[in-house]
């Protein structure tokens, strides 16, 4: 697959994958400067990248395991999305769940792009719902183990 971008910033990087089997190509911080994020707080990283994402398909952005299991820092919505038809700067909201202020490094890794498939829904009323076994019980209700 191919993905169109355009560089917003001369000096933007470009997704790269980190090993040939790799399902999410890295983002980078755009290197204008490091940025402090303190303790509980949430920044807005920008990229300098534009991408057009091909039609049927988003780009959801994760978080790196890596400063996210040792840094404490990850996507603030946790799964952000890019659809489609959006053709404006790529940017991560980041928060710092650690008890401690965190430096993102100029041009550093700050989380990862999947380009998935996704199915449009037509959402329907009606009077009632199939019954299964599970029913209406969410939130821990098929067990603990």
């Amino acid at each position: 697959m191919t993905v169109k971008f355009i560089k917003l910033n001369e000096n933007a990087i470009v997704p790269t994958y980190g090993t040939e089997y790799a399902a999410g190509a890295d983002i980078y911080a755009l290197p204008l400067g490091d940025i402090t994020v303190k303790p509980g707080d949430t920044v807005l990283i920008h990229t300098g990248i534009a991408m057009q994402i091909p039609k049927g398909y988003g780009g959801f952005i994760f978080a790196r395991s890596g400063i996210a299991t040792k840094r404490g820092l990850a996507p603030a919505n946790k799964v952000g999305v890019i659809d489609s038809d959006y053709r404006g700067e790529i940017m991560v909201s980041i928060h710092n769940h650690s008890r401690d202020l965190q430096v993102i490094a100029s041009g550093e890794r700050v989380a990862q792009l999947v380009i998935m498939p996704y199915l449009k829904a037509e959402f329907t009323e009606c009077e009632s719902l199939e019954e299964t076994e599970r029913a209406a019980g969410g939130f821990g209700s098929t067990g603990t183990k």
